[in-house]
């Protein structure tokens, strides 16, 4: 156990995933750069090679294509986009072949692949830098969503959607990144589709996610001076909802 940020919770898990599972790839924009998304992906192509670490072409689409592919073929990909805006050229894929495989061919047709975008706004970002589009995702059939709002979800929730054998949005605000809390050692699991009740009340129920549950929270408390006690869920994950 260790207290750490987020952003060191992300990176522990892609590391206990892939030292776990030799079928787990990490890839996309900006995986092996100087700053590797955030400190994310530190480490990674030197512990493990530039076979199963790489960095990516500005392709949204094709790279997304190629995961899918990866996954249908019995690997594990971690696919990495720096901003979520930039995904949407990638949502036919995502949509169409992704998200519908399993009810197209059946069960046995699995599609083991996550799909990392970091959201929320950052320096001089304008409308196309700064869009928070978890909604459209959790109106797809056939997809997952997550948002975790602390280190030990960001690592716990992260380990379940490399695992999972359904795609999994793995949505990251970048505020969260910095969210210091203890953190298990290994490969310790937050199951997909629980909510969290972190404070117990009875004037009114709040719910949140993401980094929303930081603000929430700062709510509750100044709240609870004025003895207003209000129950406080994180949802965790969008889809499927708790």
């Amino acid at each position: 156990m260790a207290r750490i940020h987020a952003a060191q919770a992300i990176h522990d898990a892609l590391h206990v995933a892939m030292a776990a599972d030799p079928s787990v790839l990490c890839y996309g924009l900006g995986v092996d750069d100087p700053k590797r998304i955030f400190g994310t992906t530190a480490g990674l192509q030197e512990r493990f090679g530039a076979a199963r670490v790489f960095d990516m072409p500005t392709a949204e689409n094709a790279m997304t294509g190629i995961g899918i592919g990866a996954a249908l073929g019995g690997m594990r990909p971690v696919m990495c986009h720096q901003r979520l805006d930039f995904f949407l050229l990638a949502m036919d894929q995502l949509v169409n072949n992704a998200a519908k495989w399993r009810y197209t061919f059946g069960e046995g047709h699995k599609v083991p692949l996550t799909l990392r975008l970091i959201l929320g706004r950052g320096w001089g970002q304008g409308p196309t830098h700064s869009q928070n589009l978890q909604a459209w995702f959790a109106h797809v059939p056939g997809l997952k969503v997550v948002m975790p709002a602390t280190a030990a979800d960001a690592k716990g929730l992260l380990l379940s959607a490399i695992f999972d054998d359904d795609p999994v949005v793995f949505l990251e605000h970048r505020w969260v990144h910095s969210a210091q809390g203890e953190v298990a050692d290994g490969d310790v699991r937050v199951p997909i589709g629980q909510a969290a009740r972190l404070r117990e009340g009875d004037a009114v129920t709040i719910v949140a996610m993401s980094y929303l549950v930081a603000e929430a929270s700062h709510a509750c408390r100044a709240l609870a001076q004025a003895g207003v006690h209000c129950e406080l869920i994180d949802l965790r994950t969008i889809k499927p909802l708790d």
